[in-house]
């Protein structure tokens, strides 16, 4: 099974806080990748937003994002890319989702 992590800052104007995890939950839905989120001591699944939310992370801090599965890699790589943007970079398949 494929393995991918990464370790990214949240921008200074952006914490976890609800906007940008709805759309880090809506990312993260979109593959199979079992993904986890983990902030200090505590660990999330990427997947629950109110498991994300309750990690309470802050703009400015650093989160490890772990993804295993078939699609592992390119679950990472869009997370990345929408956490790098400050959330304003969004795979159109996450907005459209149900």
């Amino acid at each position: 099974m494929a393995e991918s992590q990464i370790e990214l800052t949240l921008s200074k104007s952006q914490g976890l806080h609800s906007r940008p995890a709805d759309l880090f939950v809506r990312t993260a839905r979109l593959y199979a990748s079992d993904i986890t989120v983990h902030f200090g001591n505590r660990t999330s699944d990427a997947k629950n937003i109110l498991h994300l939310l309750l990690l309470n992370v802050g703009a400015g801090r650093t989160i490890e994002i772990r993804a295993s599965g078939s699609d592992a890699s390119a679950a990472v790589e869009d997370l990345r890319s929408l956490v790098e943007s400050d959330f304003s970079v969004v795979n159109e398949a996450a907005v459209d989702e149900s």
